[in-house]
């Protein structure tokens, strides 16, 4: 499978401060490539240098195989992309914002613009001045600009903020869509990771960054499990016994005094007969399933180590 993005020790640096640091990683055609990290992780600047709003302080990525930055700007017409809120002139109209962008992009052939503004919904309010619009509007308008020309390759950064529910669904409808009909290729974050957890099918995790680790949807499926949690009279006494007669070793002591065991490799009633057995109470006990957020606090500073 082509590879449509190719980074290699990709660093941003900033005076003292490290937007990127030797970030690596690849996007294949036909992917929907999930960013998943905190503000401040890296995600905005990643998209920056792609889009060639910026440029790397060190390492290099490839753009449909090319390496060049004048190579590169030619790949860039296979380009769309939202990074942070979309520019558009106050007084002008939906269309006549996207009439704007047409000629800038020289797409040729005025259809475009109606087919377009019916794919993300706003034709019948195509006489609507940008300056009235909502952010979800707004963010919808920035998609349909994105979207002019049919590209290949999507750079969407937060798309879905300032969209209601109703808002959220028809938008993760349409990338899917999009990336199942057109086998378009999009690159996406999000801080509503429950959403992301829905549509990409490749996890990249940043953080202060750093790339942290990156899994395919079926991996991070397998990896996320589930996990028991189990409220006990003597916590300090059943991790020591859960350490030493279970040899587990992958477990949580929440706040609250929660005992929270990944990786299970018994059933669950093992857990609780090793409370029961040694006179330990039980006050409650239940399995779950990981999400997409547990499991990235769980691989940053504010995950297991710190909760």
């Amino acid at each position: 499978m082509e590879n449509i993005v190719e980074a290699k020790n990709l660093t941003k640096r900033y005076q003292s401060c490290m937007a990127l640091q030797q970030v690596n990683l690849t996007v294949k055609r036909g992917e929907i490539y999930g960013l998943v990290g905190a503000n401040g992780a890296g995600k905005t600047t990643f998209l920056k240098l792609l889009a060639g709003q910026i440029f790397p302080s060190e390492g290099e990525f490839t753009l449909f195989g090319a390496h060049q930055q004048r190579a590169q700007e030619k790949q860039r017409m296979r380009t769309g992309a939202i990074i942070e809120m979309p520019g558009f002139v106050p007084q002008l109209t939906i269309e006549q914002n996207m009439e704007y962008y047409r000629r800038q992009k020289g797409i040729p052939g005025d259809r475009v613009i109606e087919d377009t503004l019916k794919t993300v919904g706003l034709w019948e309010v195509r006489k609507k001045r940008a300056k009235t619009l909502s952010l979800g509007m707004k963010q919808r308008l920035g998609l349909a600009i994105a979207l002019m020309g049919e590209p290949e390759l999507l750079l969407l950064d937060e798309p879905i903020n300032g969209l209601d529910p109703s808002g959220i669904i028809e938008m993760r409808n349409l990338l899917k869509k999009l990336n199942q009909e057109k086998n378009m290729t999009i690159i996406i974050s999000s801080h509503i990771l429950s959403e992301l957890e829905q549509l990409a099918t490749v996890y990249g995790f940043l953080d202060k960054g750093r790339m942290l680790e990156q899994l395919s949807a079926r991996q991070l499926h397998e990896k996320c499990g589930n996990y028991l949690e189990i409220v006990v009279t003597d916590v300090e006494k059943y991790i020591v016994l859960l350490e030493k007669k279970l040899q587990h070793k992958d477990y949580l002591v929440l706040a609250d005094g929660t005992v929270r065991i990944y990786g299970l490799e018994k059933d669950a009633v093992a857990y609780s007969a090793l409370a029961s057995e040694n006179g330990i109470g039980i006050r409650g006990m239940s399995l779950k399933q990981n999400s997409l957020e547990d499991y990235y606090m769980s691989i940053t500073k504010g995950g297991r180590e710190n909760a």
